[in-house]
């Protein structure tokens, strides 16, 4: 069955449990020692005084990881993953499953390049909250004072776009857009373009009435960005904000270009519904919602910088972290941001790739998941299947997403 759209999907997807852990062995680097933190301009949230939180990394947890991770890959015929989990004073565990290029062989490495999809939004998003700190933008100023021609724009605030509360349409889901992106998905896609998709339907609600996790809020918001620095969103993000976070192995690509090392992305959302190499599909249609491509080093990071808000003052941050409920239990969505169980960050996902890059601010861990597919398995992504397996091992009181059994998400849910 082909496709109904393109997904760069919802920020939390409905999980199911993992079996038995029975797959074979895959080459990776081993369980390691205690790895330093990367630095930070401030300090993250203290530690709890329980300490259980998170659990020593011993070779017999890790052991059980790598069944974990194995058994997960084998129910979702994931190629290749990375995974990096790293606490203070419980050690680190980092390692690779699987390969990268499924036509040579050549096996995930942990300098590769991926695809990190919405995970973008927490870069374009905290691009945005630099500005409100400079007194450029407000919180609560209306779309409309920077973008003419938005549905409901003298009413729908910038809060509401961050927040996913805005009732616009989702140009993703637009069956006109995903036609012509699977027609030749190696063209470009301007912002004005996206937004017309979306803005062809009809408000879906009156903005704040809800959560709906829409692509089209970030569209705006980078243009938002655009029009107050005077600067291309690439230019904004890579100046403002990935040098002060010493991110260097990041970028927001203006065109098809994609660092190597990197990881061969694999996708079955592709006009024919076949399971296809997708690495060189251009990322444009997706832009400061989820265009990025990073690394495992930068994102975790970046996992604790975007947690902690060392760019950002402690006003603009807290307004961050003030969350509304999303679609599961224990959920909840701020500016760009989203917190699951305690697991504070982004997830990302789009044609080829998924990442899942967290921080637990009680034991100041860090879990930093990629995957060289997006492939759903019963309507379940494979990175919350294996953030899943992960943490009921490592935080079983903080259990991505959820520790109850949740029933799947339809198939046209996007992302």
């Amino acid at each position: 069955m082909k496709p109904t759209h393109i997904r760069l999907r919802r920020a939390c997807a409905a999980v199911a449990a993992a079996g038995a852990l029975m797959a074979p062995a895959v080459a990776g680097s081993a369980y390691g020692a205690t790895a330093p933190e990367p630095s930070a301009s401030s300090p993250a949230a203290p530690s709890s005084a329980t300490g259980t939180e998170f659990v020593q990394l011993t070779p017999a947890v890790a052991a059980r990881l790598d069944a974990a991770v194995r058994e997960v890959m084998r129910e979702t015929k994931v190629p290749g993953v990375t995974v990096g989990l790293w606490a203070p004073g419980k050690g680190s565990y980092v390692k690779t499953f699987g390969v990268a290029d499924k036509a040579t062989g050549a096996p995930m490495g942990t300098g590769l390049h991926v695809r990190i999809g919405s995970e973008t939004k927490t870069f374009t998003v905290t691009a945005l909250l630099q500005q409100v700190d400079r007194g450029k933008a407000g919180l609560d100023d209306p779309i409309g004072k920077y973008v003419t021609g938005v549905p409901n724009g003298d009413r729908i605030t910038l809060r509401e776009l961050a927040g996913m509360r805005s009732g616009l349409f989702n140009y993703s889901l637009d069956p006109d857009f995903v036609k012509k992106l699977q027609a030749d998905p190696e063209q470009d896609f301007t912002p004005q373009q996206l937004l017309d998709y979306s803005f062809k339907h009809p408000v879906q609600f009156q903005p704040d009435e809800k959560f709906d996790y829409c692509n089209t809020n970030l569209i705006l918001l980078g243009l938002v960005v655009e029009k107050v620095t005077g600067r291309p969103l690439h230019e904004v993000i890579a100046q403002d904000v990935l040098e002060p976070a010493g991110l260097h192995r990041t970028l927001l690509p203006t065109g098809t270009e994609f660092p190597d090392p990197h990881a061969q992305g694999y996708s079955d959302q592709t006009a024919s519904g076949r399971t296809e190499d997708v690495t060189d599909w251009n990322p444009s249609w997706a832009w400061a919602a989820g265009a990025m491509i990073s690394d495992l080093q930068d994102l975790r990071s970046w996992a604790r910088t975007l947690a902690t808000g060392t760019l950002l003052t402690p006003a603009t941050q807290a307004e961050r972290l003030k969350t509304t409920p999303m679609d599961l239990p224990g959920t909840g969505y701020g500016l760009g941001i989203f917190n699951v169980q305690g697991w504070i960050g982004h997830n990302g996902s789009l044609p080829g790739y998924e990442v899942l890059p967290v921080y637990l601010p009680e034991a100041q861990a860090t879990m930093v998941l990629l995957l060289n597919t997006d492939s759903l398995t019963g309507n379940q992504e494979p990175s919350t299947l294996l953030g899943q397996a992960i943490t009921s091992i490592v935080s079983p009181d903080h259990v991505y997403p959820t520790k109850k059994q949740l029933a799947p998400e339809p198939a046209d849910g996007g992302r």
